[in-house]
């Protein structure tokens, strides 16, 4: 079975998993925006640790309506952006079409579901270091796995043919455990991308100071208390937090997509990073302290740019 692939939302992360499937071959089809124009002239760059690829030829659009029905449709958006979604998700579906939410935080496939009731939703966890550096121009630094875990698809053989396309396109992936996957990649994504934006600073700044790290270390800690105080299946142990810090020692020096989100002054995904899961976790009995702090400065930050 060849499935047929949409990406809605082709910037660091839609253009480089996306860019992968189509370089090997799949049947894939790109949603722009702002450099629609430019890649539809020029194709898709990907410069990558990896491996350098050029998609000259690339099917690419600038609305829904005029792309296929397919069988995934990959959402590399902005969670900010996902009211877009029950618009742009009809126009390319089948009733058994899968969307694969590639995002950070929690609650998104919830609330995708509830807006769109009939929808068979997964969720994918991107550990990567990639960013859009201009128009059709993606750079990928480091990492690059992509975990795939079933919201609400009863179709196991769809996420494991999912899961093998990307391996047969240079992607490690793997199927797992949709809750437990998305409270692991936040012991990452907490600290550091918030981190960055409130000390106006990097990754490797923050890994370099004693007091900070420190803090990364105490906040990776209540993050994992929050996920296995929400009932997990398979705990996670807290020898995880010192794991998360060594493979960060380890990254090219890189800033989180807050912090780009932040210099650029566009809306923070405060929502599903922050907010939700210190809602989460206080519905069951665990206070997120540090976190909640986190998202108050946040949110002043935010509000000094975006009224």
């Amino acid at each position: 079975m060849s499935l047929k692939y949409a990406v809605i939302g082709t910037g660091a992360i839609g253009g480089y998993y996306g860019g992968r499937l189509a370089n090997a071959g799949k049947d894939v089809h790109f949603l722009f925006h702002s450099d629609y124009d430019y890649v539809r002239k020029n194709g898709l760059r990907v410069d990558s640790v990896k491996g350098n690829f050029y998609l000259t030829s690339i099917n690419a659009y600038n609305q829904t309506s005029d792309m296929p029905v397919c069988d995934v449709v990959l959402v590399g958006l902005k969670s900010t952006n996902n009211h877009l979604l029950k618009d742009l998700l009809p126009p390319i579906m089948h009733k058994d079409t899968l969307v694969v939410l590639i995002q950070n935080g929690l609650g998104l496939e919830e609330d995708l579901q509830n807006m769109m009731p009939d929808l068979r939703i997964a969720g994918g966890l991107a550990f990567i270091c990639s960013s859009k550096v201009g128009e059709g121009h993606v750079f990928h630094m480091d990492y690059g796995k992509l975990n795939v875990g079933s919201y609400s698809c009863p179709d196991e053989e769809l996420i494991k043919k999912v899961v093998a396309d990307f391996s047969e396109s240079a992607v490690e992936a793997n199927a797992v455990d949709l809750d437990e996957a998305r409270w692991r990649k936040l012991v990452w994504n907490i600290p550091y991308n918030g981190m960055t934006v409130v000390l106006d600073t990097s990754t490797e700044a923050l890994m370099n100071n004693t007091a900070t790290r420190s803090l990364l270390h105490e906040m990776m800690l209540e993050v994992i208390g929050a996920a296995n105080a929400s009932g997990l299946k398979h705990k996670i142990d807290e020898s995880y937090a010192i794991e998360t810090l060594e493979m960060t020692e380890n990254m090219v020096p890189y800033l989180p997509s807050m912090k780009l989100d932040y210099d650029a002054r566009r809306p923070l995904e405060i929502e599903y990073i922050y907010s939700r899961p210190v809602a989460i976790a206080r519905q069951h009995g665990y206070d997120m302290a540090k976190v909640s702090m986190l998202e108050r400065q946040l949110k002043f930050v935010q509000s000094n740019y975006i009224e």
